[in-house]
C-alpha cells in the first residue's frame, strides 16, 4: 500500500483516486492527459482557512503561483486580493475581478510600459530600486496621476529556503538595501506623482519555519520606527512563502502557527510606536499548491538502470521536479488501492536527461496505458509549462460538488504556430 496518507479532499475508491468526488480515471479517459485538476472546494478551503487565522490582515493572493483566471475569479469571491509580478499578472487580476486598490505590482525589473500600464489601472506598486522610483515619478506626474507606493526592503534573512527560491539574501535580485530604505523614502516623500503609503518584503518561498517571519517583521518594524517620524505608513507586508508538506515526515506550520508567531510580534512593535498600519501577507502556494493533481498517462514501462515509467508529462509540464528538485507524491491513479509491487522512476517524454518527474518511488505494478497522479500541483505547475520541444500545453479542468468544468482547453499542433509569421520571401 502506499507509505503516505492521502490528503482529505482525495480518497480512494474501487481503487481509483477521486478529487473531491470525481474520479481522476474518467476525467484521463475524458479529457486526455496530461491534464491538471483542481479542487474548488479545497482552494475555498484553504483561503478560509489562512484568512480566519489572519483575522484583520489583509490577504494578496500570490498570482506568480496560479495565473488561471478561475482560480483568480474564486479567491476574488472569497475577498482576496492579488501580488502580481508583471503587467500581465495586472491585467489577470483586473480580469478577474480583484479591485485595484486590493492589487499590489512587486515585479523587480519594471518596464516603462508595465509602469504605465499600472498607474492607468489604479494599482498600488511596490517600487524595487530607486531608478524605478524616478520613473514611476515621471510616468504618473506625465499622467496627471498619483500611485500609492510601497518600497521592497532586501531584509537579508535567510530563511532556510532552496536557493533559487531564497529572495531575502543580501545577495539576493530583490529590494533595496535595508540600510537606504530610510532615505529613499525621505526623498520620495517629495517627488510628483507618488504617495508612500506602505512597506513591503518577501524572503523566501517554501518556508517551514515560523521564526524567519518574526524576524522580518522585527527588521520590518525598525524600519518603519524611523520612516513613521515622517510618513504615516498604512500598511506593513511581509511577503507570503508559507510552505506546505510535499513530502510524508515533513511537517509544516498550519496558519494558525504562523498567525500566532507574526501577529504578536506585529501588534506589539506596533503598541511601541504607537502606531496602528494594516498587516498585509501574500501567500500562494499553501492557497493553491495541494489543491491539484497532475494526471498522466503511461506510455512505457522499460527496465534499465532503473524501472523507468515512461509518461505523457515532462518538465514541459511541471517544471519543479527537475528546477529546484522538488517532490511529488505519486499515486497510481487506477491502482490507488493496491500494494506496492516495485520500485520506479517516472521520466517525462523531453530529450534531457534531467526529465525526471518522480525517482525511486514505491507502487504497484505499473503498465502501459494506466494513469499517474502527482499530487499538490497547483502551484507553479500550469503557469510555469511551455511547448518545449513542440509538445502543445495541457488542459485544465474544475472539479466542485462531485461535478467537473473544463476552464483551460488543451492546446493543438496548431497552438505551435501562434504568432509567428513566415516572410514572403520564404514562401
Amino acid at each position: 500500500m502506499r507509505d503516505f496518507e492521502i490528503p482529505g479532499h482525495l480518497e480512494v475508491r474501487d481503487d481509483h483516486l477521486f478529487i473531491c468526488g470525481v474520479d481522476t480515471v474518467k476525467l484521463a479517459d475524458e479529457y486526455g492527459t496530461p491534464l491538471y485538476v483542481t479542487s474548488e472546494d479545497r482552494l475555498r478551503d484553504n483561503y478560509r482557512r489562512f484568512a480566519e487565522a489572519f483575522k484583520g490582515a489583509h490577504i494578496f493572493f500570490a498570482a506568480k503561483s496560479n495565473n488561471s483566471i478561475v482560480v483568480q475569479r474564486i479567491l476574488a469571491q472569497e475577498g482576496a486580493g492579488a501580488d502580481a509580478f508583471s503587467g500581465g499578472e495586472v491585467y489577470l487580476a483586473r480580469l478577474a475581478g480583484i479591485p485595484p486598490q486590493k492589487i499590489l505590482f512587486t515585479g523587480n525589473s519594471k518596464s516603462d510600459e508595465e509602469l504605465e500600464f499600472a498607474v492607468n489601472s489604479g494599482v498600488m506598486i511596490s517600487i524595487d530600486s530607486h531608478d524605478e522610483l524616478m520613473a514611476l515619478s515621471r510616468i504618473a506626474d506625465g499622467l496627471g496621476k498619483e500611485v500609492r507606493v510601497a518600497f521592497r526592503v532586501n531584509p537579508d534573512i535567510s530563511a532556510n529556503a532552496h536557493p533559487k527560491l531564497a529572495t531575502g539574501l543580501k545577495t539576493s535580485k530583490f529590494g533595496i538595501p535595508r540600510q537606504e530604505i530610510v532615505d529613499i523614502y525621505k526623498k520620495a516623500k517629495g517627488l510628483p506623482g507618488v504617495k508612500p503609503v506602505g512597506i513591503h518584503c518577501h524572503i523566501g518561498s517554501q518556508i517551514l519555519e515560523v521564526d524567519p517571519y518574526v524576524e522580518a517583521v522585527n527588521r520590518m518594524m525598525d524600519l518603519v520606527g524611523q520612516i513613521c517620524d515622517f510618513i504615516n505608513l498604512e500598511f506593513v507586508d511581509i511577503g507570503g512563502g508559507f510552505g506546505i508538506p510535499y513530502q510524508k515526515g515533513v511537517r509544516a506550520p498550519t496558519p494558525r502557527d504562523w498567525a500566532d508567531a507574526i501577529i504578536p510580534a506585529f501588534k506589539d512593535r506596533c503598541a511601541q510606536l504607537g502606531i496602528s498600519p494594516e498587516l498585509h501577507l501574500e501567500p500562494g502556494r499553501y492557497i493553491v499548491a495541494d489543491t491539484t493533481v497532475l494526471l498522466t498517462r503511461v506510455n512505457t514501462v522499460k527496465k534499465a538502470y532503473a524501472n523507468f515509467i515512461g509518461v505523457d508529462a515532462g518538465f514541459n509540464t511541471l517544471i519543479r521536479p527537475a528546477m529546484y528538485d522538488a517532490y511529488h507524491e505519486v499515486v497510481v491513479a487506477n491502482r490507488a488501492g493496491e500494494e506496492n509491487m516495485g520500485t520506479y522512476t517516472v521520466a517525462g517524454p523531453v530529450c534531457e536527461s534531467g526529465d525526471i518527474l518522480a525517482r525511486d518511488r514505491r507502487l504497484p505494478a505499473v503498465r502501459k496505458g494506466d494513469v499517474i497522479a502527482l499530487l499538490d500541483a497547483g502551484a507553479y505547475g500550469y503557469c510555469m509549462s511551455s511547448q518545449y520541444v513542440g509538445r502543445p500545453r495541457c488542459a485544465e479542468v474544475l472539479v466542485h460538488h462531485g461535478h467537473a468544468e473544463l476552464i483551460r482547453k488543451r492546446e493543438t499542433y496548431d497552438d505551435l504556430l501562434h504568432n509567428q509569421l513566415i516572410p514572403g520571401r520564404l514562401l
